[in-house]
């Protein structure tokens, strides 16, 4: 089979990535099981497994995609049907009352059903691409890791739950001073802000984390943020939302609206990191592309994911978050 995977950010993947990463282990998994991948992605990107295509925005959709293409994966909402086998990859909470395409896969089962779907397919890493775990690193402050500036990752939650605790923060995705929501400095020297790190320095800070502290208020599409974390032995201490009851497992840390339940999970020093680790390699690349290939499948038999157009149903933000 020859998958086209479309996608308006560049590869490979750099600092943080999200869609880039995923759609890069993808292509390279389905590489591995013996089909053809190729990408159509802006210019200046580059892979080694696969061509790339340069993406135009000055022409349509059925203008660039090539001759023999058995079906198109597309990483947004295209705007138009096409003729040729498609899908759509929803990779985040999609707006109210918006139909989304017929062939919409969700990256969780939470994340399909608050769009009245069943169709998901979870997200996955290569994991060959972080390394091996130092287990003999001392691991020394907590971590939180994501983009600081959203209102609804809570980065102001993670600090009180870690104060709450007595033990350091580390901000992976922040700055100590940030003017995108107003003016807002964090004075606590006991919290440590990293920026919006990426590679191997990221890969650093997650491999001498105590755990994730990541109370979010929304419902979380996926979190790659907490495989990430747990691949590298860090368990979560988070609130329940979206997908992450489907992910964090009872041995691999605490779900909870309360700060203070956050807090005493985060004291209590009872979790196993090679339980949080084994829990991430179930989340792995080749796993997800035998998923999809059976999704890929189904639409070139002829069939729809769905009858009508999904649409989100019910509120994602504004989550409770207790004292």
């Amino acid at each position: 089979m020859h998958i086209l995977i479309i996608n308006r950010s560049p590869i490979p993947v750099y600092a943080y990535g999200g869609t880039e990463r995923v759609i890069w282990d993808l292509g390279r998994a389905l590489v591995r099981a013996g089909h053809r991948v190729s990408y159509l992605v802006p210019s200046g990107s580059h892979c080694d497994f696969a061509p790339v295509i340069p993406l135009r925005e000055d022409l349509s959709w059925e203008q660039q995609i090539p001759d023999g293409i058995d079906i198109v994966h597309f990483q947004f909402n295209p705007g138009v049907t096409i003729n040729a086998p498609h899908l759509m990859t929803q990779h985040g909470n999609s707006q109210e009352n918006v139909p989304l395409p017929l062939n919409t896969v969700f990256v969780s089962r939470n994340h399909a059903q608050r769009h009245g779907s069943e169709a998901f397919v979870y997200n996955g890493l290569d994991w060959s691409g972080y390394g091996n775990v130092d287990w003999q690193q001392s691991r020394d402050y907590f971590h939180f890791l994501g983009k600081a500036a959203w209102r609804v990752k809570n980065v102001q939650g993670a600090i009180d739950v870690t104060g709450d605790a007595g033990v350091p923060l580390a901000v992976l995705g922040g700055d100590r001073l940030n003017l995108k929501r107003g003016f807002r400095y964090t004075w606590s020297r006991r919290v440590s802000f990293h920026g919006m790190v990426g590679g191997a320095e990221k890969f650093r800070l997650l491999n001498g984390s105590r755990g994730l502290v990541f109370p979010v208020l929304w419902h979380e599409p996926f979190g790659l943020a907490v495989i990430e974390s747990m691949y590298f032995g860090a368990p979560v201490f988070a609130t329940p939302y979206g997908a992450l009851p489907e992910i964090v497992t009872p041995e691999c840390g605490v779900l909870a609206a309360s700060r203070t339940t956050l807090a005493e999970g985060v004291a209590s020093g009872k979790f196993d990191p090679q339980a949080s680790h084994a829990r991430a390699l179930a989340f792995n690349a080749d796993t997800m592309a035998a998923d999809y290939l059976a999704v890929y499948k189904k639409i070139c038999g002829g069939a729809s994911l769905h009858t009508t157009p999904p649409v989100l149903q019910g509120e994602i933000k504004h989550l409770p978050w207790t004292k």
